[in-house]
Formats: structure tokens, C-alpha cells, sequence
């Protein structure tokens, strides 16, 4: 009873790290249980077999046998997530102020020599602040890819600790650990562990990661680069933002930018709508990327099964709640001029009247 007690506690554990796509925590577990007394000794060696004869790569970081990769001792999972070459979803679409300020991080380390030169260090910390679903992880994992260095993410979930103190111990690893490599190391969420000081709210244990976390920003080496992240910047303690050297703030996307992201999307998935683009860019403007890639999967996941045609589904997607009277005037008269409605249906959809819509495309035609 006892090895069968055993073995479904190794079954579960295998699934978490699994669904959590933590490659290597499976290979460790694995390697575990193949390892263990108690184990069957045919399932041990088919295990050894399978491990030995395995695709997968360790770690980039687990190449220098004197570096450990850290590991909460309660859990023994690792606290960090390994990208050697980390797969964008798409490619990120950012405003040009954004995008400035990540090509200029790319370009220092491009141009390290000028810098040493003229005693400059390439920066350091970056603080990525801005809503939901606006593409701060995405912009980790392109200059992780652009850099060609390793990605790191921290696991907030791992490094929670249940334990009283054991918490700032697991982040001090962390750190101490990404310190040693050259890396973009991503702290996610930052907000969870670095809360303002004076949030009473907040245990004591809270309140000491934050001092961790001053020293180690402050001595953060110039061959790596450490990204925080967060949703809400106004939790976090005055004394983090001091520490970072350069902090970008992603706003919601405008109409130029949706436009773009749709159009790739659309290219992806269903060419035949991207007629669609310039009427949904109007419409989704200050949605974020990940609000609107969810509406046109649950789109098509609705046209699929009902056997019905995307273009029946994307009228719903037209968001005019906040609209200016104007942007639904352009909103009305592109559904018309492309031919994806008629003016009644366009008068429907937007409020605008079929007359204003008739006069709005004389003057493009003129």
C-alpha cells in the first residue's frame, strides 16, 4: 500500500510540473523515481532507458557542473524557468517609444566596446509597468531571442514559500544564481513580492523581500540583464523604482498598433478576413493584445461548431461603448466601403445614419 501511495504522489507531482511546462523539473522527476528503492524494477530501467535515450537538452545554465540551479527544499522543484531559446507566439508590436527604448537595450550590448570606452556599463535593471495582456513578457522573451541569451523566469509560485523565511532564502538564490550566468533574468508579477513597506496589510515576510531585493538591484552585474514586470505599479515601494536604471511603460494599443497585430493574426489563421483588419482596428483601439486575440479565437471556436462563417461572428466583436461619435462614423463608412456590411446593417451596428454614411464616402471618393 505504501509503494502504491508513493508512486501516485510521484504520478501527481509528474503531472504539475508537467502542465506547467517545466521541461527539466519532468527530467528530474523522472530520473527520481527511477532511482528510488521501491520502484519496480522493470518500470526503473524502462525509465532509465527512456531518460537515457531522451531529446531533451539540460539547462544552457546546467552546462557548468559547479552551478546548481536553485530548488525550493520543500517542493524540490526548481524555482526558475529555463528558455535557452525562447518561442514568441508572434512577433511584438509596440508603439515607436517602446520600441526605441528595447532597441537601444539591444544596441548597447551590440556596442559594449563604446561604452567601456567612455567607462559606461550597458543598463542593467529594467522595470516593465502597464496593464494585462500589452506584451511586457513577450518583450522579455524578443530581447532574450534578439540578445541570443537564455531567459529566466522567475516562478513566483515556486518561490512562495509556506515557510516563514524561507521566502527571501528562495529569491536570494535566485538571484544570487541568474548573478552568475549570462541571462535576462524576468522577475514576473513584481508587485508580489516587492509591495510598498507601508502596506500594513502585508505579513513582515513581505515587507523583508523588499530589502532583499534593494541589495541584490544594486549590485546586479553589467554581463546579464534583470527585467521586473508588473501590473500595478502603485503597490510597489518607492526604493524599487529608485533601483532601476531604465523603466518602460507599455500602454494599451492604439488603432496603428492593433492594426498590425491583427494583420499578422489574420495571416496566421484566416487570410481570407483580413479584409476585417481596418474596421476591427478601429473598434478594438485600447483593448489589450491578449483581450483581443481571446475574442477571435472564441470567434472561431463559435464558428467551428456551428458550421457558420467567421464573418457572421466578427460583427460581434465591434466594441462601440467608449467610442467617439466620429469613430464610429469611420467605423460605419469603412464596414460599407471594404463590403463587409450593408448601410443598414453598418447603421445598426454603429448608430450612424445612412445618410451620414452616404455623405462620409462621397468625400473619399471625391
Amino acid at each position: 500500500m505504501g509503494n502504491s501511495n508513493m508512486l501516485n504522489e510521484d504520478f501527481f507531482h509528474l503531472a504539475r510540473v508537467a502542465l506547467s511546462e517545466r521541461t527539466q523539473d519532468v527530467y528530474a522527476l523522472l530520473h527520481r523515481i527511477s532511482k528510488r528503492k521501491s520502484t519496480d524494477p522493470k518500470l526503473a530501467a524502462q525509465l532509465v532507458e527512456l531518460l537515457r535515450n531522451s531529446p531533451i537538452r539540460p539547462s544552457p545554465l546546467r552546462r557548468q557542473p559547479d552551478i546548481t540551479v536553485p530548488i525550493d527544499v520543500d517542493s524540490r522543484t526548481q524555482l526558475i524557468r529555463v528558455e535557452e531559446a525562447p518561442n514568441l507566439p508572434h512577433e511584438p508590436v509596440y508603439v515607436s517609444s517602446v520600441q526605441k527604448l528595447l532597441d537601444q537595450l539591444i544596441a548597447e550590448r551590440l556596442n559594449l566596446s563604446k561604452l567601456l570606452d567612455a567607462h559606461l556599463e550597458p543598463t542593467r535593471t529594467v522595470l516593465f509597468t502597464g496593464p494585462p495582456g500589452v506584451g511586457k513578457t513577450l518583450a522579455a522573451k524578443w530581447l532574450a531571442r534578439e540578445m541570443k541569451l537564455p531567459l529566466l523566469t522567475l516562478d513566483l509560485s515556486a518561490v512562495m514559500s509556506s515557510y516563514l523565511g524561507r521566502t527571501g532564502s528562495n529569491v536570494r538564490h535566485v538571484l544570487d544564481y541568474a548573478k552568475s550566468i549570462d541571462c535576462i533574468l524576468l522577475l514576473d508579477e513584481l508587485d508580489a513580492i516587492a509591495k510598498r513597506r507601508d502596506d500594513f496589510g502585508e505579513i513582515g515576510e513581505l515587507k523583508r523581500l523588499v530589502t532583499v531585493l534593494l541589495q541584490q538591484l544594486d549590485e546586479w552585474p553589467s554581463s546579464g540583464l534583470l527585467i521586473a514586470a508588473t501590473n500595478h505599479s502603485d503597490l510597489l515601494d518607492p526604493a524599487i523604482w529608485r533601483r532601476f536604471e531604465q523603466s518602460i511603460k507599455y500602454p494599451l494599443p492604439e488603432q496603428d498598433s492593433v492594426r498590425i497585430f491583427l494583420t499578422q493574426l489574420f495571416q496566421d489563421i484566416a487570410p481570407e478576413y483580413v479584409n476585417w483588419v481596418e474596421a476591427l482596428s478601429i473598434s478594438l483601439s485600447q483593448q489589450s493584445f491578449s483581450d483581443i486575440e481571446r475574442m477571435i479565437k472564441s470567434a472561431r471556436r463559435a464558428t467551428l461548431l456551428d458550421e457558420t462563417d467567421l464573418s457572421d461572428y466578427l460583427p460581434s466583436l465591434l466594441c462601440l461603448d467608449d467610442k467617439s461619435k466620429r469613430a464610429r462614423i469611420d467605423l460605419a463608412t469603412c464596414l460599407v466601403a471594404a463590403n463587409l456590411v450593408s448601410q443598414r446593417r453598418a447603421k445598426e451596428l454603429t448608430g450612424v445614419a445612412r445618410e451620414t454614411i452616404r455623405k462620409k464616402l462621397k468625400l473619399i471618393e471625391n
